[in-house]
């Protein structure tokens, strides 16, 4: 316990220095405790990497009868990029064919947080949740589908408030036009 004090006192010496760097003065009431809280923020902000996705997706219910698309639309999510270290956020709609094996719904959304809740790219994310769901489902058809809008974006560089940044990764027979617009059609609907 010792050494996790001593590694927490010197983030929080360093995020002092951080905010030196930026000119403000850390002694100032507002800002006093910054550092401690931001540390706090952390678990929740990068919780992603204290969980697995095989976990979270391990509990499952075989069902030979269903053979028809499952989906799950509007997970809304929230990311940091690595790039810039600032936050991305929107909706995942996530989509698969059952082979044999379905989970129950809420699974889904917890395997968006699974890797939203780390530095990521939306590229990334998107593929990630699709292999996911592959592996542990064991089914070849999936569809997810990711909207985000990027702090980078719109806070700095380019300063474009409106805009999205819309990934998708395709599996199995979701790759054919009829599939994929049907799934289309239904996050739209």
């Amino acid at each position: 316990m010792e050494n996790k004090r001593t590694i927490s006192q010197e983030i929080e010496d360093k995020i002092k220095k951080i905010l030196e760097y930026i000119g403000e003065d850390c002694e100032r009431e507002g800002l006093i405790d910054t550092p401690k809280r931001i540390i706090k923020s952390w678990n929740k902000l990068y919780g992603g990497y204290k969980q697995n996705a095989s976990d979270v997706l391990k509990t499952t219910f075989v069902d030979g009868t269903c053979k028809e698309l499952v989906m799950l639309k509007d997970i809304e999510f929230y990311s940091t990029c690595e790039h810039h270290m600032l936050p991305f956020f929107g909706e995942i709609h996530i989509g698969y064919i059952p082979s044999r094996k379905v989970v129950g719904i809420s699974k889904l959304a917890r395997l968006v947080e699974v890797f939203s809740r780390r530095l990521q790219i939306q590229e990334r994310l998107t593929t990630q949740i699709a292999e996911s769901i592959v592996k542990e489902l064991e089914t070849d058809s999936v569809i997810v589908v990711c909207e985000a809008q990027h702090f980078c974006m719109t806070s700095r560089g380019v300063e474009k408030q409106k805009s999205k940044m819309i990934t998708s990764a395709i599996r199995g027979v979701f790759e054919k036009s009829e599939a994929r617009a049907e799934f289309i059609s239904l996050i739209k609907g």
